[in-house]
């Protein structure tokens, strides 16, 4: 309690967050192999993850901590599937890998979220998604959507992920809360920078 209390007390009065729904280890990592393949220099750094709250400034953290795990506890756990590939192209140079089975799972735990401490206006409509490549070459985004059109895995979710972006431009897990249950204190993941990923302002609320 004496350290969570002193992370707390360093911690600045407005902090930017996000929530992510992660994947199996096999599916991430063949997932992170592939979009690698693709040339996505992003592919060692951002975990395969569904974004629910793309970066998010809020002025009170107590509170944000407090709306996400509450949405955590009267969630449960459901299956997620994708599917095929789709594209933001022109609007975002991204290739992705469709949501099918829990995407409106996706679409409700965001609506949810993106309430109280993290409500913000978003420029387009929130649309659950997998990146596979990202600010690559054209023929690499034409290759990425089309050799995993047919690509599909399917899972079950039973948790999300609360994370931080530090000063340092790291995104650090705060906190892993499973669904259905109280939260699940987990820090210390933690992935570079994907502010230029299309989980960022604008990709990822397409």
């Amino acid at each position: 309690m004496a350290a969570e209390a002193e992370v707390a007390k360093a911690r600045p009065d407005d902090v930017s967050v996000g929530v992510i729904l992660g994947f199996p280890p096999e599916v991430a990592e063949e997932l992170q192999r592939w979009r690698a393949s693709f040339g996505d220099p992003l592919a060692d750094v951002v975990p395969a993850h569904i974004t629910l709250v793309t970066t998010t400034p809020t002025a009170d953290w107590q509170a944000t901590l407090a709306h996400v795990r509450r949405i955590a506890q009267s969630q449960q756990p459901f299956r997620i599937t994708i599917s095929g590939t789709g594209t933001f192209r022109p609007v975002s140079p991204v290739v992705f890998i469709n949501v099918e089975d829990g995407f409106e799972h996706c679409v409700d735990l965001h609506a949810k979220l993106q309430q109280g401490p993290l409500h913000r206006d978003l420029p387009f409509a929130y649309h659950p998604h997998v990146t596979i490549a990202h600010d690559v070459a054209p023929e690499s985004l034409d290759e990425a959507e089309t050799v995993l059109k047919n690509y599909k895995a399917s899972f079950p979710v039973a948790s999300m992920g609360l994370y931080e972006h530090g000063a340092d431009g790291i995104w650090q897990l705060r906190e892993e809360l499973d669904f259905g249950t109280q939260t699940d204190d987990d820090g210390g993941t933690r992935y570079a920078d994907a502010s230029t990923d299309a989980d960022g302002d604008t990709a990822a609320a397409h």
